[in-house]
């Protein structure tokens, strides 16, 4: 996309606008910035749009190659040129996978034969047919694996939290920190204990080392090479490298090349999620999942809620230099979705590099934070109201819950509506005072405390309302954040599917730690030296 046109679109940005100007003047507008997607309802009438800047946006993306990419992307292009490697993770939640090719192979019944190992096994764990080494039934299940291997699991097993059926008690390891594993396993049994190990490569070093640190446990045990067989799984792309840990060819579900980790939640990535809700409600995660790809593929440009995310948020990136974007579920089961969709936006469009290798014009990706509401609003929405930082903010609410505290459920959603309001609107000099004065201040006082009180409102926000927090608006609410990632790669002119800035520190991670086994260091950075230096005096 030519430079000018992102100059322009920071010359329509200048321009002013009131969002309390804006209601009063149309008392329709919150009607007219409005969309429903797979029941999930978008308010978008809090941002800094008037109908110029809109239809300038809505332009912009007519303009670009955006449906382009999309059919190669569907047709099973290699739009992931820079590895050279398809796009495919939509194809895994497809309902009917039958006739799936790609590059000559069978991907459907790939698909399909992952789908039934997957089942098979979480029946059996539930069923209490799958015996550990000494004929006891498996009870827990510790999943091993790190970024897209955990993230996603790990949030969607926590946000379905209501729907957990399983006898069998998981535990997620990720972090090489020692103490996570060694906190996990000192409260199992490894005779009924079950291990996934989740790496592509089977080659992260995080991934292995904390698979053979519970692998050693289980010799600590007394386990054999037949024992390690009947207990460990692996999820792997890499069957030679599972093999010689020890894990046997039946006991492996597949990966694929075409699917990112950070966008692999639907495969065998997702077993956890399927053993906690069972493989029923699992199923209508998937099918929320695409029918929310259903609506991105097929619904008209202005009435595309990816794309309509999308947009507000090239706008506030590209428009105004804002640089974070804040996430704000008020649920409490949806507290790790920050977290998720941090690396879901900000691994695949955190970079200044176009697909030709030429430098971007322009910002990318917004630092991605937030937490559940209303934790948050003692914590940081400070920063959000009174600041001189514009923050967009994504408020996400489920109307009906799990629980029968009707009360409490009303005051959080009132708590969520009223921020947004509150960010909108702010709080004004004259409005600062009359309420200082009405609560029995003089004058003087007043006038000294106004301008503390003081917000300055015209603060965006958007508000996504789910119908429940179910598998099914789950799916869908997670496709629509991938499909809003993938419109802003294309916008931007970058590759949203590889991640090469992540190679480097593990790259320089490995001569360290021969350093910090004795090695020489002299080749090293003095900043580097003196940490090493300091880190094995103490060790």
């Amino acid at each position: 996309m030519s430079v000018s046109r992102w100059a322009a679109l920071k010359a329509l940005a200048a321009q002013p606008i009131s969002l309390r100007q804006a209601f009063s003047d149309d008392p329709a507008r919150a009607s007219r910035y409005n969309l429903t997607a797979c029941g999930i309802m978008l308010d978008y009438s809090k941002n800094l749009i008037t109908t110029q800047s809109w239809q300038a946006l809505q332009q912009l993306a007519a303009q670009s190659p955006l449906q382009q990419q999309l059919q190669a992307m569907l047709a099973g292009a290699k739009i992931n040129h820079t590895e050279q490697r398809a796009v495919w993770h939509m194809m895994l939640r497809k309902s009917e996978v039958s006739g799936l090719t790609l590059d000559g192979e069978d991907i459907g019944s790939q698909i399909l034969s992952c789908r039934q190992k997957m089942t098979a096994l979480v029946n059996q764990l539930h069923q209490g047919e799958y015996k550990g080494y000494s004929g006891k039934a498996i009870t827990d299940l510790i999943w091993v694996g790190i970024g897209g291997s955990l993230l996603g699991p790990q949030m969607a097993v926590e946000a379905l939290t209501p729907y957990h059926c399983s006898p069998v008690k998981l535990h997620f390891a990720g972090n090489i920190d020692g103490a996570v594993v060694s906190d996990i396993v000192k409260q199992l049994d490894p005779a009924t204990t079950l291990v996934v190990v989740a790496s592509k490569s089977f080659g992260t070093e995080e991934t292995k080392q904390n698979a053979l640190a519970i692998r050693q446990w289980f010799r600590q045990h007394g386990a054999d090479d037949s024992t390690i067989a009947r207990h460990f799984w692996a999820t792997s792309s890499n069957i030679k490298a599972a093999a010689e840990f020890g894990i046997v060819p039946e006991h492996i579900l597949p990966m694929w090349d075409w699917v990112g980790g950070r966008y692999s939640l639907w495969s065998a990535i997702g077993l956890p999620l399927a053993l906690m809700i069972g493989n029923s409600h699992f199923t209508q995660f998937l099918a929320g999942a695409e029918a929310m790809d259903q609506h991105f593929i097929n619904a008209p440009q202005a009435e595309n809620l990816p794309l309509t995310l999308a947009l507000l948020g090239i706008w506030y990136i590209n428009g105004f230099g804002c640089q974070a974007h804040a996430l704000l579920p008020y649920s409490h089961y949806l507290r790790l979705l920050p977290s998720y969709v941090q690396q879901l936006d900000m691994e695949s469009n955190g970079k200044s590099i176009a697909v030709n290798g030429e430098a971007l014009a322009m910002a990318t990706a917004p630092v991605i934070w937030g937490d559940a509401g209303t934790n948050g609003q003692h914590a940081y929405h400070q920063l959000l109201h009174q600041s001189a930082l514009t923050v967009p903010a994504d408020f996400i609410l489920p109307l009906a819950v799990a629980h029968n505290l009707d009360d409490n459920h009303q005051r959080l959603a009132a708590h969520c509506f009223a921020q947004t309001q509150a960010l909108m609107q702010g709080k004004t000099t004259a409005e600062a005072t009359a309420e200082c004065l009405a609560a029995g201040m003089t004058a003087q006082q007043a006038a000294e405390l106004a301008p503390h009180k003081v917000s300055p409102g015209n603060k965006p926000s958007n508000t996504l309302l789910l119908p429940a927090l179910s598998p099914y608006y789950l799916g869908a609410l997670i496709a629509m954040y991938e499909h809003k990632v993938f419109c802003q790669g294309v916008l931007w002119g970058l590759n949203s599917f590889d991640q090469w800035g992540v190679e480097l520190g593990k790259q320089l991670s490995g001569p360290i730690y021969q350093a910090l086994s004795g090695g020489d260091i002299s080749a090293l950075d003095s900043s580097t030296q003196t940490l090493i230096q300091h880190f094995m005096r103490q060790n």
